[in-house]
């Protein structure tokens, strides 16, 4: 059976890494910790007290002081590493830990995970050819040395690298290296650490290389893992649970996120709020339960960014300015008709296709597979039909000969509408309300990957009433919006109520209108 040995970096809080190694090494697994030399020596003499009559802890041989995007984080890691593979014989797996981080599944279960599968966990994704940096320096983190910390001797850090730059002093990567990046929160087995262990000691050159480049425990394990390692033997992943916000800040968790941090797909999770006292407590006690079991929904980070999201929706009120002089064109009409339930709009559009002779598109803006025909490449994916909108309508009207067209929108796309209300082209909307139950919104918060098959119920029902607020604020800000030739038809109203606004969405006679608001099953989920 698996045995862990964790390797923790911290620099704070000695009651809490107290706690958190009573709780880790209580199962029989065991830690090797490496407490930052920056931090006052009283707290790690608090720590080392408390901890000296257990077997199952050991410290780093030296501490050293540590800062962010230096070698020292990389360094102070391999020294807690190299006092662990000889403290602890019997690890099979060393996991990556800071004091920020707790369990979110039991002892048993880790090592029952750890025992499926005979591989590697650490994010290892190619350097030049991911996207993982999203913004920023690239290879300049590679080919300039920086010998600095950016956050601390921020002057020293940039005149380094201009005056490097301007003296054209690059260097070579080591050619038989290929530089991998990723999370630095991996899990290794004890074949893998003697490796690299091994290679630290023979590859000088390597070694000089990743000690003067920036942010190296983003590349330096993920790299040597990768290099080392058959391909079939590593799991691209961290088993650690972490989110960013947008503003790139690791997200904080506290007492009322225990239930969804146990339902993700993760064994540890950072950070864990020093003040969650109660989601601490509750977790520690976690690790040494026995039986437990765990639904894994897995839907945290997509239900984090619906939420967070909330309030934060821009409008563009100009067009963009390549689109200023374009036009769908006056004598044409667009059609656009809105509403949260897809296949309710979609009934009604096959409907209106075999009452008129009006050409009928289906959510081309908000669903990938919606048919549409060949316009030379422009229609092939989601981000040009967006930015190509205009482009795209005109090629419809073209391609169906006709000067009126009638699409569908989800709500939520706002600034769409907005774009073309304020085309020359006469722009009609229809909204279509529906009645929504609380089975059909657990529907609709699967599909869109806020919840699971394997979501508790207790979770459903907290997040029912923030998924139907969600589409209420959708349909206020259309209202608010204040559009012209804007018309609705309700789910709750008569089928002469909604005849009339079809009437005038369409410019047909009241006949037609009718028999389309009298569409059999048209609401029908």
């Amino acid at each position: 059976m698996a045995k862990i040995a964790f390797i923790l970096l911290c620099h704070k809080d000695p009651d809490a890494i107290i706690k958190q190694a009573q709780s880790l090494t209580a199962v029989g697994d065991y830690i090797s910790i490496h407490f930052d030399a920056r931090a006052p020596r009283a707290d790690f003499d608090q720590i080392r007290t408390a901890l000296a009559d257990n077997p199952n802890v050991t410290f780093a041989r030296k501490r050293i002081k540590c800062g962010w995007g230096e070698w020292s984080l990389v360094q102070a890691t391999l020294y807690a590493v190299e006092t662990a593979v000889e403290s602890f014989p019997r690890a099979t797996h060393f996991y990556m830990l800071s004091g920020d981080c707790m369990a979110i599944k039991s002892a048993e279960y880790a090592h029952e995970f750890l025992d499926r599968r005979d591989c590697d966990y650490v994010e290892s994704f190619d350097y030049f050819q991911s996207d993982w940096i999203k913004t920023g320096w690239k290879e300049e983190r590679l080919i300039y040395r920086h010998w600095f910390n950016e956050r601390t001797q921020k002057r020293r850090f940039y005149w380094m690298f201009e005056a490097q730059k301007r003296l054209g002093l690059t260097r070579q990567i080591p050619s038989d290296i290929e530089v991998m990046i990723g999370s630095q929160w991996w899990c290794l087995r004890r074949r893998t650490i003697e490796w690299i262990l091994g290679f630290t000691r023979k590859r000088r050159d390597v070694m000089r290389f990743f000690r003067t480049t920036w942010i190296p425990d983003e590349t330096f394990f993920q790299t040597l893992v990768r290099h080392l390692v058959p391909a079939h033997e590593i799991d691209s992943r961290t088993l650690t649970f972490l989110m960013f916000s947008d503003y790139g800040m690791p997200v904080t968790f506290y007492n009322d996120h225990y239930d969804l941090l146990l339902s993700q797909n993760f064994l540890f999770a950072r950070k864990i709020s020093p003040e969650a006292t109660e989601l601490r407590r509750r977790l520690g006690v976690l690790y040494a339960a026995e039986g437990a079991r765990f639904q894994i929904s897995n839907e945290g980070r997509s239900l984090y960014a619906f939420l967070t999201e909330k309030g934060r929706g821009g409008r563009r009120f100009a067009p963009r300015f390549w689109e200023q002089e374009s036009s769908l064109g006056r004598e044409r009409e667009l059609m656009i008709v809105l509403c949260k339930k897809w296949h309710v709009a979609k009934r009604l559009l096959e409907r209106v296709q075999q009452m008129t002779n009006i050409p009928c598109i289906e959510y081309l803006f908000n669903e990938e597979g919606c048919p549409l025909p060949d316009l030379g490449g422009i229609q092939s994916t989601m981000g040009k039909r967006h930015r190509h909108r205009r482009a795209l309508l005109r090629m419809l009207y073209d391609f169906y000969d006709s000067d009126r067209l009638v699409v569908c929108l989800d709500p939520s796309n706002l600034d769409l509408l907005e774009d073309f209300g304020r085309d020359r082209a006469t722009t009609r909307i229809l909204t279509i309300e529906c009645n929504f139950s609380d089975e059909y919104l657990i529907g609709h918060a699967m599909r869109v990957g806020l919840a699971g098959d394997r979501t508790p119920r207790e979770t459903l029902e907290r997040l029912l009433p923030t998924v139907r607020n969600d589409i209420l604020h959708e349909s206020d800000r259309i209202k608010d919006a204040g559009f012209d030739n804007f018309l609705r038809i309700r789910e709750q109203d008569s089928a002469d109520a909604n005849a009339q606004a079809l009437a005038a969405f369409l410019t047909i006679g009241a006949d037609k209108a009718l028999e389309i608001a009298t569409t059999d099953h048209l609401y029908a989920d």
